[in-house]
């Protein structure tokens, strides 16, 4: 891809409107998790598959890039620069550095939803062929020697033959070769996958770490100091929740998502009739993605409540259901609108049993 082309082609990885995380020069919080990162690569027991999982919009994605890019940019870990290193910085004039925010580094690749010009979406799924394609890159030779390396954002993109091509690649990496696997919901992934990584959870940050990453986007940093701080507060530890708080078409969507997602099981017929108004509107794609990931995390809540084994197999029924229909209503640009109505009849009804 040129770099034309990276710069105007949307990216599914990245938050529209702020930078994307391979152009972080610096993680706010985490420093634990960072660590664990590098004493593991310099005392010479990287796994080859990371499982990086926490809350959307926390600094997954930023971690993973600023491994990788220590990674490429120091191959050997005995040298004097990885053993003297107090953290995973990389000078951004580093050669693998810009290699990597160009996306033209030789031993990388890059795995997530693509875009379809044809639709003008985002494709659905991560495509198997794409998959395949990149870990491709571990049955070449290293371009520089060294290492080579994938980043999969996000593993909850992978549709069934995804997942069995990446787990194949995990269960017999080659020497020399890095997965880092992002993931918003884990538990989601087959078994099979998560027991073959080693998990590193992030924490949800606390509000004035989200504040200090918002302030640090460009054009977010002009909201002033009073709206950023009030985002970050209610942000539930996320940057990407407080990125739509601050966005004023997003706060009053996200209150409307919140009060038809407290009315449930029963359903306020009235929030949810203007809620498929707001999401069914052709140009309401973000809303709609918006949507989406509320009702996974309202799931997800419930699966946090004591359960039964019932329970919890109902909530996962309804949680396949949802992807489902939602997939369909994209690929086969299906009314968006009567998808709203359907889907919230169909949640009430099987959400009485939770």
């Amino acid at each position: 891809m040129s770099k034309d082309e990276i710069e105007t082609t949307p990216e599914s990885d990245a938050y529209e409107g702020a930078p994307h995380p391979r152009h972080a020069t610096r993680l706010i919080g985490h420093a634990g998790a960072e660590m664990e990162m590098l004493e593991a690569y310099r005392e010479g027991r990287l796994a080859p598959a990371w499982l990086i999982c926490g809350l959307e919009g926390i600094g997954k994605a930023t971690l993973a890039w600023r491994f990788a890019r220590f990674v490429l940019g120091n191959p050997d870990p005995a040298a004097p620069s990885v053993r003297q290193a107090r953290d995973l910085s990389t000078p951004p004039n580093n050669p693998a550095a810009r290699q990597l925010v160009a996306l033209s580094h030789p031993d990388f690749a890059l795995l997530r939803r693509t875009w379809n010009s044809d639709s003008d979406k985002f494709r659905q799924d991560i495509r198997v062929e794409d998959i395949r394609a990149g870990l491709h890159r571990f049955h070449l030779s290293a371009a520089f020697g060294g290492w080579r390396i994938v980043i999969l954002d996000s593993a909850d993109d992978l549709n069934r033959t995804g997942a069995n091509a990446l787990l194949k690649m995990i269960e017999e990496p080659p020497p020399r070769a890095l997965i880092l696997v992002v993931s918003h919901r884990p538990g989601l992934l087959p078994a099979t996958i998560r027991s073959r990584c080693r998990r590193l959870r992030l924490d949800p940050l606390p509000p004035q770490d989200i504040a200090a990453v918002v302030k640090g986007l460009g054009p977010w940093s002009e909201r002033g100091d009073a709206a950023i701080a009030a985002a970050a507060a209610r942000a539930d530890g996320s940057v990407r929740e407080a990125l739509r708080r601050l966005d004023p078409e997003g706060e009053g969507l996200r209150a409307l998502i919140e009060k038809t997602l407290a009315s449930l099981p029963k359903g306020d017929s009235r929030s949810i009739s203007k809620l498929a108004e707001a999401v069914g509107g052709r140009d309401a794609g973000d809303a709609f993605n918006t949507l989406n990931v509320a009702l996974y995390d309202w799931l997800a809540a419930r699966c946090r409540e004591p359960s039964s084994p019932t329970r919890l197999e109902a909530i996962a029924d309804l949680w396949d259901r949802i992807r489902e229909a939602t997939r369909e209503t994209e690929t086969l640009n299906l009314d968006r609108k009567f998808h709203v109505l359907a889907l919230f009849q169909e949640i009430s009804e099987r959400a009485r049993a939770f």
